[in-house]
């Protein structure tokens, strides 16, 4: 059964399809909530995702809702937006035409005079699929669940081990990949076995907990300045992170990750491993790739043109993480969110009849930051280098600003506000005995 996605609200306008709710895809629908156009927004989930706090949620300090609104409430007061839950399996370029599923299976076919594809990107084991179930990344809500469940589970299990190893294994925390994620998902390990968990356990000592950044490349933070992941490595160190680099995973199961390194190779006994080590684009990149012709590079990105159209597609454009330009621009928010606006603009001039030739996208740096732990980060923007507490405020204020919604800005800035004034509270470490069952049922199944 089929159907059309298509609804008419007269004048007979032009239509825009929007394939992803992330950055690039919400800032696309709103640079064209004025335009004259019936703009559909398709994502398989009913959310707007603000991945850069994922990790805050996999360690219990923010609830999901504060960084996931709804993108029905995102576009409400946009008459010309809609969205649809579906699953999008197919581009049909000549009779442009998306193809999708419904939650019930149906298929829904979308019509459009625009394309905007923004399907972000998803884990890159590098040739190791099957290494996703021993080492979970965070790229979606239920990743960041899933993961605080294995963490928080991992320190129940130990409370009750009789056996030493055991105990260790359970206290021991691999973290794959020493970019802004791996750093920031580190040192919040450290801060839970630290200072917010030793005063809760009887059995065990949390502060006995291994917690280990590694990365194949030869520092931390690679892509910022040399005096920033100094400082960071420095940070990391005295918070009882061990950090080792240019050391590569080999091979893992449930109970060990084997690494090559500087001294050999090494088997480490870690029960939870934590995958921030690479990305691997969206199969719609594929998808576009095949039905036009256009390359693609190892990571799956979708080769485009300066002005962000996909070569071979007239009305096509691809924004994002799935996308690689000339410039080898960076797979951060910010670049969708600029791709986003940039691409939404383009199709307003189109539809007021400007045939001239756009401008080339260009990419307005703002600069990177990461936080380390409680009250300490690092910043390079606007080419000041700062770190420490002044990097900590800039941390948060960009990134609450970047909220969607004054109700989830504000409650963001509540619970941090309490995780750093009263012991460092984590409100939000809730697990219950079907989470710490899946963790003590992979182990064993191992």
């Amino acid at each position: 059964m089929s159907s059309t996605g298509d609804t008419p609200t007269g004048g007979g306008r032009k239509k825009v399809v929007i394939v992803g709710g992330g950055f690039g895809g919400v800032r696309a629908a709103k640079a064209l909530s004025h335009a004259d156009v019936d703009v559909t927004l398709v994502d398989r989930t009913n959310h707007h995702l603000f991945q850069p706090l994922l990790y805050q949620v996999a360690t219990g300090i923010l609830s999901p809702g504060l960084i996931a609104p709804a993108l029905r409430r995102v576009v409400k007061h946009q008459r010309n937006t809609r969205t649809l839950l579906a699953e999008v399996y197919d581009i049909d370029i000549p009779n442009k035409v998306v193809r999708s599923l419904g939650p019930n299976e149906q298929h829904i076919d979308l019509p459009y005079d625009y394309l905007v594809v923004a399907g972000g990107a998803g884990h890159a084991y590098f040739g190791h699929d099957e290494w996703a179930q021993f080492a979970p990344g965070m790229k979606s809500i239920e990743d960041a669940r899933m993961l605080r469940s294995q963490i928080l589970g991992s320190y129940e299990l130990a409370e009750i081990a009789t056996d030493e190893k055991e105990r260790e294994a359970y206290l021991t925390f691999v973290v794959v990949g020493a970019g802004p994620t791996g750093v920031e998902i580190a040192g919040q390990l450290a801060e839970l076995a630290q200072f917010v968990l030793p005063k809760e356990y009887r059995s065990i000592d949390t502060r006995q907990a291994t917690i280990i950044l590694l990365d194949a490349a030869p520092s931390v933070l690679p892509p910022f300045a040399p005096k920033l992941q100094k400082y960071t490595q420095r940070k990391l160190e005295k918070m009882g992170v061990e950090i080792r680099l240019n050391t590569a995973a080999t091979d893992m199961d449930a109970e060990t990750i084997t690494v090559k390194g500087p001294k050999g190779v090494d088997t480490i006994t870690a029960k939870t491993k934590i995958w921030a080590a690479g990305v691997q684009a969206s199969p719609l990149a594929k998808v576009l790739a095949k039905a036009t012709g256009t390359e693609t590079d190892r990571a799956g990105r979708l080769a485009v043109d300066p002005d962000c159209s996909v070569p071979g597609a007239e009305g096509v454009y691809a924004i994002g993480d799935m996308v690689s330009t000339v410039d080898r621009l960076p797979g951060v928010a910010q670049v969708a969110m600029q791709q986003g606006t940039y691409v939404g603009k383009q199709i307003t001039n189109r539809v007021k009849g400007d045939t001239t030739t756009p401008a080339p996208f260009k990419y307005f740096d703002k600069g990177s930051m990461a936080t380390i732990g409680a009250r300490q980060a690092v910043a390079d923007a606007m080419g000041f280098k700062v770190t420490g507490w002044a990097a900590y405020l800039m941390w948060c204020y960009v990134h609450v600003m970047f909220l969607i919604g004054w109700g989830n800005r504000l409650g963001t800035l509540y619970n941090w506000v309490r995780s750093l004034r009263y012991a460092r509270n984590r409100g939000h470490r809730l697990i219950d005995m079907t989470g710490a069952k899946a963790v003590a049922e992979q182990h064993e199944a191992a």
